[in-house]
């Protein structure tokens, strides 16, 4: 059994072949992806599959979604100890409006919110926008 296959099991997924295959697209990117980007990565395989995938995947505590002031909701992998129930990816996320990417900053964690008596919250996303590291040297270069 490979590693993703027994990652995937541990979490209580079945290990298909496509489920591998994105969860490998997935772990070599460096950046959140778009559906969109996977579908073009998979080509040739079904549309509902990729989304379904996606979802088990969110269902299941492997990866997130992240809502980065596009318009289009990206996914990246889940740091450990994310679960169904739980997920513990409260870091920040920052998009880079000169390529367009989107990339979990994971050592950067978003700190405790207080909210006023009656107020709970169910999700927290936390979004930087600016020029990235790579965009930069590229601005310094020309």
């Amino acid at each position: 059994m490979t590693k993703i296959e027994e990652f995937l099991s541990n979490k209580k997924v079945r290990p298909t072949a496509m489920r591998q295959l994105i969860y490998k697209f997935m772990a070599q990117k460096q950046v959140a992806v778009a559906l969109t980007d996977i579908e073009k990565a998979f080509a040739k395989a079904e549309r509902t599959t990729l989304y379904r995938t996606i979802k088990t995947f969110e269902d299941k505590g492997i990866v997130h979604q992240i809502e980065d002031g596009t318009g289009i909701s990206k996914y990246a992998l889940c740091e450990g100890g994310c679960t169904v129930e739980d997920h513990h990816d409260l870091h920040l996320h920052f998009h880079c409006t000169h390529c367009d990417e989107t990339t979990c900053l994971t050592e950067y964690k978003i700190p405790q919110i207080s909210l006023p008596p009656g107020y709970s919250a169910d999700d927290m996303n936390l979004v930087v926008q600016g020029t990235c590291d790579k965009c930069d040297v590229q601005n310094t270069i020309s």
